[in-house]
């Protein structure tokens, strides 16, 4: 190790100052020949010559050929003066000491030149190590960056230290000639060094730098395209995710159609995104749009005829499509987006069970079209967003039909309650008076059919009064008759546990919002008085503004209810409930229980009761039928 380390000292690339040199070889030519004097008494005069070898070894080794020679030179003059006869003075006849001298060259020439062989490799060595270096390291600046341009001027740094260059610069783009420079082709781009650089050092930047940056740069451009495409699949599919949780939440058709735009909008960057719904064979109504351009009339609600424009393409279609000029005249759709300063377009098809729904196109007003291919990727949006709208649809369909069984189970009850009441109630009366009358006209001595008939008569009675219970629990007449609140207070009376009623609407509400909330009262009265620690219970009814209600631009009315009692608490929901929830669910309402240990239950309701027909709401929930 020691050898080696040495070794690597005598050849390394830049020798010491030749000052060093001189004193070096002055240093060893003085040991030596002080060396001389206690050896010449027992070896031979000749054979102490080789006494200057080591130091002259050194100094060609380290410091090259020329010093090597002028030390061997010093070093036989040394030698023939101190030490061959005659001592003291330089005698060049013997032909010894000429010997002596050739054998000295002779060393000092070989050491030099094996030396400068092994520096050179050295240098060599050095050189392809730092060569290596510089790419590894460009390697990281490259590929670790987010932005390749961004560190271009460091890794143009980093080649001109590692290669030794007063300036060297990475051009991606065309760089046009230029007197004094040099462009090495890197394919992206080039190298740029200043063109009076040494042949070796252009020989090695061709060789071996041009090549790894080459490699490097092109792995580079790929990762950062990767990494785009990356990204903007991610920025895709946030906003996709973020359309689904509108969906998941139930929120209104309105509401999704116009997230939908305004998402299409933050991913493509256009200045105006609309969705249009296709209506007919040439007519669409826009159903949502986002607009960033100001100054662009709004459309949102409007029918248009799309003949001859690029939605007429898109719907006859079915695919994506792109219209990069709006020169030509064409029907009211077409002049309006002219008119709305766009230049260019791309739609995109929505198709729903595989029927072309609307189409959602994006405008540009900027000098310049949109990049190839915006039509394919925002078809890659809307294949999604039709999923999304297809599940709007189905759970606004699945809300109708069940509100249409709601509707039709209450015109069933309202029939049954009728049948019962205009006819078997009055069947039963007659049947009443007509035993009366007979029991009347039965003989005082007949007793026994008197009494029978006396009993019959109570117990039609007793069957008369059970009949109007059922009557009242399928559709109390009063309910039809008065409306909600008389219904509820009749309820409070009936109840074995006292009830207050707070407030009451001051209008007849939508009937199928008057039955779902008296059935809800009725079942939770039901409950709590089955409860024997409720002493209690309280009836609050209003109607209230809910500004929460999704997709509208104004708060939305809502009946609220809530039976409250001072129960014990902790109670389960219950069969009947469930059945009130259904109900009041298939209507768009809520309904929600809390009962904690010790603070009594309660049971609360909210029912939209603005904007429907006694019938309920129909399927259309983007405005079709």
């Amino acid at each position: 190790m020691m050898q080696g380390r040495l070794a690597t000292w005598l050849v390394r690339p830049s020798p010491p100052p030749i000052a060093v040199g001189i004193a070096v070889s002055i240093g060893f030519i003085v040991a030596e020949t002080l060396l001389f004097f206690p050896l010449r008494n027992i070896v031979a005069t000749e054979a102490l010559a080789v006494v200057y070898l080591p130091g002259l070894l050194v100094v060609s080794t380290v410091w090259g050929l020329w010093l090597g020679v002028a030390t061997s030179f010093v070093c036989a003059l040394t030698f023939d003066f101190f030490f061959t006869a005659p001592i003291g003075r330089f005698a060049t006849e013997d032909w010894r000491d000429w010997l002596v001298l050739s054998v000295y060259l002779m060393v000092a020439g070989i050491a030099g030149s094996v030396a400068q062989l092994a520096r050179a490799r050295a240098i060599e060595t050095v050189e392809r190590r730092r060569e290596t270096d510089a790419v590894a390291e460009l390697t990281r600046l490259i590929l670790g960056a987010d932005d390749m341009r961004a560190v271009l001027p460091q890794a143009s740094a980093c080649i001109a230290h590692a290669m030794r260059l007063p300036h060297a610069a990475i051009e991606l783009d065309a760089v046009p000639p230029h007197e004094g420079w040099v462009q090495l082709p890197l394919q992206p781009g080039a190298l740029v060094v200043p063109a009076d650089l040494p042949e070796r050092v252009m020989v090695r930047l061709r060789d071996g730098v041009v090549p790894g940056l080459a490699t490097v740069l092109r792995a580079g451009r790929s990762l950062q395209a990767s990494r785009t495409e990356l990204q903007a699949l991610l920025t895709q599919q946030a906003a996709l995710r973020r359309v689904a949780e509108l969906v998941a939440h139930g929120v209104a058709p309105a509401e999704l159609v116009a997230a939908v735009a305004a998402e299409a909008a933050e991913l493509f960057d256009p200045d105006t995104t609309r969705v249009l719904r296709r209506e007919g064979d040439s007519t669409v109504s826009v159903v949502a749009e986002c607009s960033k351009k100001s100054g662009v009339e709004p459309l949102l609600g409007n029918r248009l005829d799309s003949s001859g424009g690029l939605a007429e393409l898109v719907l006859r279609d079915a695919r994506p499509a792109r219209m990069d000029s709006y020169e030509e005249d064409g029907d009211r759709l077409v002049n309006l987006v002219r008119a709305g300063g766009f230049r260019a377009s791309v739609g995109a098809p929505i198709i729903v069970d595989g029927q072309v729904w609307g189409v959602l196109i994006a405008h540009w007003g900027r000098t310049g079209t949109p990049p190839p291919g915006t039509e394919h990727n925002l078809a890659q949006f809307t294949e999604l967003v039709a999923t999304a709208i297809a599940n709007t649809e189905s759970r606004a369909e699945l809300t109708a039909s069940r509100a249409r069984l709601v509707f039709a189970a209450d015109e069933a009850r309202r029939g049954i309650e009728r049948e019962l009441h205009d006819r078997v109630q009055q069947r039963l009366i007659s049947l009443g008076i007509e035993l009366r009358v007979a029991e009347a006209l039965v003989p005082e001595d007949l007793g026994e059919l008197r009494s029978r008939l006396s009993n019959t008569s109570a117990g039609l009675s007793g069957a008369f009064e059970d009949l109007q219970g059922i009557v009242r629990s399928i559709h109390p007449s009063l309910l039809s008759q008065g409306g909600l609140l008389p219904a509820v207070k009749a309820l409070a009376r009936r109840c074995p546990v006292p009830v207050t009623v707070h407030g009451g609407p001051n209008r007849r509400l939508p009937g199928y919002v008057e039955v779902a909330a008296y059935h809800m009262i009725s079942e939770a009265l039901a409950s709590s008085a089955e409860q024997a620690d409720t002493s209690a219970i309280e009836v609050e009814l209003g109607i209230i503004a809910d500004e929460s209600a999704l997709g509208e631009s104004a708060p939305v009315e809502v009946l609220s209810v809530t039976v409250h009692d001072d129960g014990a608490g902790s109670a389960e929901p219950y069969e009947g409930l469930a059945g009130v929830r259904d109900r009041v669910e298939a209507l768009g309402g809520t309904l929600s229980l809390t009962s904690p240990v010790g603070r009594g239950t309660s049971v609360s309701v909210k029912l939209p009761v603005g904007g429907q027909e006694q019938r309920g709401p129909e399927p259309g929930p983007f405005g079709g039928r």
